[in-house]
């Protein structure tokens, strides 16, 4: 292994050619990053192959993308090296910074080849004459299975995050590319990461090698500071919104792991008023590049991804990574945490979990070998304090347009001339602000108490009965046989509703049915929302659920005393505890505190509880008896 050096020498020191140079003073690089001083003059020298170990964000591209224009002869039209990456934002970040660097050597051709794209367009532009070939494995192998590509005259390949190209799957498409590849090429693999994947890869496809590495494998980055909040799992969501609202200055990628969770949750955040949107492998070429250029120009503020898809994210600036869901892997939690903290700046990751999730953060604390900072998610007084401080500041550095407003600020002066300044400035910020802090200063607090032993957090956070005062309780027919969990249920009613997460309170999600807490001054709003509404073609039916004994304004049923269709109706009149889920009459007139056969539609004796409504041992009750089959006429 080369070691360290002590002194970070310049760009002049390190053998490069003058067009190189002069293309990095335009781009205002003089000083190279650890890992481009150690391994650029390693790849310029050195007859072996290179294995290099560094963090996300430490300029990989450039460490590898300078010593192959500095072997490149821009005369010479035949595809000199190739450079393989897992994912096309990857793919098409490293070809534009290549392209940056050889601005100054007329007759380099830089080609990316990835699926999404047009292959017509690739091929045609291979056909011109490319001497730099940047791909993803899956479109490489789609050309050369059309001999649009001769790889025979390659001197150098790079394989670029190997980690994740080995954790996507591409094994075996790495295999059958490097068939196609001269023996005596060089092979320069880069990595975040060193897994034993990784390290079996190197043996299997490289010569005798030497291995540059920047720090501890798998460490995580210095410049990033690590930190978790605990919360109960159905608060994540208002966890997240309120630290987004605590931090004007926020500017971040929230991590899911599916791509179903990463758009509802971007959906959901969308319908409360925040700018963000997701980007998962759903998405067209097309999507995917209108999305980035909306957030690199910094319309949104948030954007939702997935793992994969965050792959080649290069976004200055990236104040936080937040992981709404923790990852499975260390090695995927590095690569997350790496799009914040880059070239030298700070950055956050921060872990929004459950009360479960607690071991995992201790796992990673000893796979990175770092501490996680245990942080609260901010109540609302500091959320209100926060956000009037903000508007301040604005307010301060605002251009006045006095002549757009010259007729009114006129009037302003002569309605306001009598209050003093300081008066002045009393009134504007009640005005201005006293909404803002009311709306949060009743917020309750998220956070779990993990000194108590129950993790229940009562004394902190009082329970959704006691947050809404009566409870008001509604049922819908949607449960876990649609594919609902509490998460999903979450964003359905709010992207029906409109509500925000902090007004939706316990959730009881069964098969066919669920019930939620919904804050008493929103309810009438809530079961308005969901007249005609439909799930998948279906119908979809939302009634109050009672107390003990209440019932239902619609249908006449309750949750707990009266029917889920109430009334006489063949489906109505009885309750879910005490009365009959399908009324008196119907099959199972009492579920728990009724008959639980047609033919005896009225006996009042329950099946495990007869005069009591209360929660039986098991979930469902399966009767003893079978019905006779009916015999065939």
């Amino acid at each position: 292994m080369v070691p360290e050096t002590a002194t970070t020498p310049a760009f002049d020191d390190l053998g490069l050619r003058p067009e190189l140079l002069k293309a990095l003073g335009d781009l205002g690089f003089h000083t190279p990053t650890p890992v481009q001083a150690r391994a650029i003059p390693l790849l310029l020298t050195s007859e072996k192959d290179v294995v290099a170990l560094a963090q996300t964000g430490t300029g990989k591209t450039a460490a590898f993308g300078l010593p192959i224009l500095e072997f490149l002869d821009p005369a010479d039209r035949t595809i000199q090296t190739l450079v393989l990456a897992p994912t096309r934002e990857l793919c098409v970040q490293i070809s534009k910074d290549i392209e940056r660097f050889a601005a100054h050597m007329k007759g380099t051709r830089v080609v990316a080849v990835y699926g999404g794209a047009s292959i017509r367009d690739q091929i045609r532009d291979i056909q011109r004459g490319a001497q730099i070939i940047v791909a993803t494995p899956g479109r490489l192998l789609d050309l050369i299975g059309r001999d649009v590509l001769n790889l025979t005259t390659v001197d150098v390949v790079v394989l670029d995050e190997a980690d994740e190209m080995l954790n996507m799957g591409f094994q075996e498409d790495l295999t059958e590319i490097l068939q196609n590849t001269p023996k005596d090429k060089r092979t320069w693999l880069f990595s975040a990461t060193m897994s034993g994947e990784v390290r079996r890869i190197a043996k299997r496809y490289m010569r005798e090698f030497e291995e540059v590495s920047i720090g501890p494998a798998n460490a995580a980055a210095t410049m990033i500071q690590h930190q978790y909040c605990v919360v109960h799992s159905k608060d994540r969501y208002a966890a997240l919104k309120r630290f987004v609202d605590a931090d004007p200055e926020l500017f971040g990628i929230v991590f899911c792991r599916t791509k179903h969770e990463t758009q509802d949750l971007a959906t959901a955040l969308v319908k409360d008023g925040y700018n963000a949107d997701a980007i998962h492998g759903d998405l067209s070429q097309a999507q995917r590049d209108q999305v980035m250029g909306r957030y690199r120009s910094r319309s949104l503020r948030l954007l939702i991804a997935t793992d994969v898809a965050a792959r080649g994210i290069d976004v200055k600036d990236v104040t936080h990574v937040i992981h709404f869901d923790l990852p499975g892997e260390v090695e995927n939690y590095t690569h997350r945490s790496g799009r914040t903290g880059r070239a030298g700046r700070t950055g956050i990751s921060l872990s929004i979990i459950g009360v479960r999730d607690v071991n995992k953060v201790r796992q990673l604390e000893r796979g990175l070998k770092t501490h996680f900072i245990f942080v609260r998610v901010p109540g609302g007084a500091e959320i209100g304090q926060q956000q009037v401080k903000a508007y301040m500041k604005r307010l301060a550095s605002v251009e006045v347009d006095r002549e757009g407003l010259a007729e009114l600020l006129s009037e302003a002066r002569t309605e306001l001339q009598s209050f003093e300044k300081d008066e002045l400035i009393d009134r504007f910020m009640s005005l201005a602000f006293n909404r803002i802090i009311e709306q949060h200063r009743t917020s309750y607090d998220l956070n779990v108490d993990m000194s108590r032993k129950d993790h229940s957090a009562r004394a902190e956070r009082p329970t959704s009965l006691e947050r809404f005062s009566t409870g008001r309780q509604m049922f819908i027919n949607l449960g876990t046989a649609d594919g609902f969990d509490k998460g999903k249920m979450l964003g359905y009613v709010c992207g029906i509703t409109g509500l925000s997460g902090e007004l939706i309170g316990k959730m009881l999600i069964k098969d066919v049915y669920s019930f939620i807490d919904i804050e008493p001054a929103h309810f009438e709003q809530v079961l308005t929302a969901f007249q005609n509404a439909s799930y998948k073609g279906r119908s979809v039916r939302v009634d109050a659920a009672g107390g003990p004994g209440k019932s239902a304004p619609r249908g006449g049923g309750s949750y707990q005393g009266g029917g889920d269709r109430g009334g006489s109706s063949p489906h109505g009149g009885g309750g879910y505890k005490g009365g009959g889920d399908r009324g008196t009459g119907g099959y199972k007139s009492s579920y728990r505190g009724g008959g639980d056969r047609p033919d005896r539609p009225q006996s009042g004796g329950g099946n495990e509880r007869p005069s009591r409504g209360g929660y039986p041992k098991k979930d469902f009750y399966e009767p003893k008896t079978k019905y006779p089959k009916k015999e065939r006429k």
